[in-house]
C-alpha cells in the first residue's frame, strides 16, 4: 500500500510565471496607467457600492501609522453576523464560496484529512503557475481569516459554514498564548511567529507572521514572538481602558519555552535601572558580595 506520504505528494512546489512586464511596480507608475486607473476607479465604486468599508477620521481608536478605522459592524467583507442565545455568531460562507469559484474550484470534492503540518512551500522547484491569480487568491485567503484563524490546515475539510463565536456572558481577563516555528521557512530560514489573545473565552485577535531576523535558536525565535503578542497585550488593554472596560488583573502570557521565559527575567539586567532598584533585585535573588577586605571598607568599596 502506498500511502501519499510514501509518494511524497504532501510536498509542494510552486514557481510563478513571470509577471507582465508592463506591469506598473508601483503606485506612482500605476497611477499614470489608464488601464490601472480604471480599476482603481472600479474597486473604489465597488467598496462604495457594497459598504464594504466605513472611513472615518484620521485618528481615534487605531493602531500605530494607521488612519483607517473599521468598525466591526461596517466591516462586511462577507462577514455574516447571527445571533444566538449565548451570543454572536460570525462566518464567511459566502464570501469562501465566491473566493471557491474565482479559483474555479466550486466543485472540488472536499477530503476528510487537514493539510499536512509539516507543509513546506519553496520558490522554485514546481510547475509554473499563473503570478497575478495566485497572488489574488492568497490576498483573497488573508481576508477569510477574520472569522477562520484555523484555516491553515482546515481548507480543505469542507467546512464552509464554520466560524468564530463571540459569547455575551464572559468575564474580562486578558490573556495570550504565544509560539514560534523556528526556522520554517526552507528558503530563508526565517521562523514564524504565532499567537492569540482572548478577553475571557473570546478570541478577539490573533496573528501568524513570518520574523524579519533569522533567529540562531528556538529561545530567540520564541522570545521575538513573546514581544510581539505583548505588543499586542499592550495594545488591547489600552483600547479597553479607553472604552472605558478596566480589568482588575493584569494581562497574562503563556509560553512553552523555558528558556524564552527565563530570557525575559534576564532582560531586566539588561535595562539601565537606579542603584536601589538594583540592589533590591540582587536581594531578591540571594546574590551578595563579598565581605570587605579590612575593617574600614565602605558601601563604595563594595559597589
Amino acid at each position: 500500500m502506498v500511502t501519499r506520504s510514501k509518494a511524497h505528494e504532501h510536498q509542494c512546489h510552486i514557481s510563478l510565471k513571470p509577471t507582465d512586464p508592463t506591469e506598473p511596480k508601483s503606485m506612482k507608475s500605476a497611477l499614470q496607467n489608464l488601464h490601472w486607473q480604471q480599476a482603481m476607479r472600479n474597486e473604489l465604486h465597488a467598496l462604495h457600492q457594497n459598504k464594504t468599508w466605513s472611513l472615518v477620521p484620521q485618528g481615534g481608536f487605531s493602531r500605530p501609522n494607521s488612519s483607517l478605522m473599521v468598525p466591526l459592524n461596517a466591516l462586511k467583507q462577507g462577514v455574516q453576523v447571527s445571533h444566538f442565545g449565548g451570543g454572536l455568531f460570525l462566518s464567511q460562507h459566502k464570501y469562501a464560496k465566491e473566493i471557491l469559484a474565482k479559483a474555479s474550484m466550486t466543485d472540488c470534492k472536499p477530503i476528510g484529512t487537514p493539510l499536512a503540518q509539516k507543509h513546506h512551500l519553496q520558490l522554485e522547484g514546481g510547475p509554473l503557475v499563473d503570478a497575478t491569480n495566485y497572488r489574488s487568491i492568497v490576498g483573497a485567503l488573508q481576508y477569510l481569516t477574520l472569522t477562520r484563524p484555523d484555516l491553515t490546515h482546515a481548507v480543505n475539510l469542507g467546512t464552509l459554514d464554520y466560524g468564530i463565536r463571540l459569547l455575551s456572558h464572559s468575564s474580562l481577563t486578558l490573556y495570550g498564548f504565544s509560539y514560534a516555528d523556528w526556522a520554517g521557512c526552507p528558503d530563508t530560514r526565517h521562523s514564524t511567529t504565532g499567537y492569540c489573545i482572548y478577553l475571557g473565552a473570546n478570541c478577539i485577535s490573533w496573528a501568524s507572521k513570518k520574523q524579519v531576523m533569522v533567529s540562531q535558536s528556538s529561545a530567540e525565535a520564541e522570545y521575538r514572538t513573546m514581544a510581539s503578542a505583548i505588543a499586542e497585550l499592550t495594545w488591547l488593554t489600552y483600547l479597553l481602558r479607553d472604552l472605558g472596560l478596566s480589568t482588575h488583573s493584569s494581562p497574562v502570557l503563556f509560553c512553552d519555552n523555558t528558556s524564552a521565559l527565563h530570557m525575559t527575567i534576564a532582560d531586566l539586567f539588561t535595562k539601565a535601572v537606579s542603584k536601589d532598584v538594583f540592589h533590591r533585585f540582587r536581594s531578591k535573588l540571594g546574590v551578595l558580595p563579598p565581605p570587605p577586605s579590612n575593617l574600614r571598607g565602605t558601601d563604595k568599596e563594595i559597589f
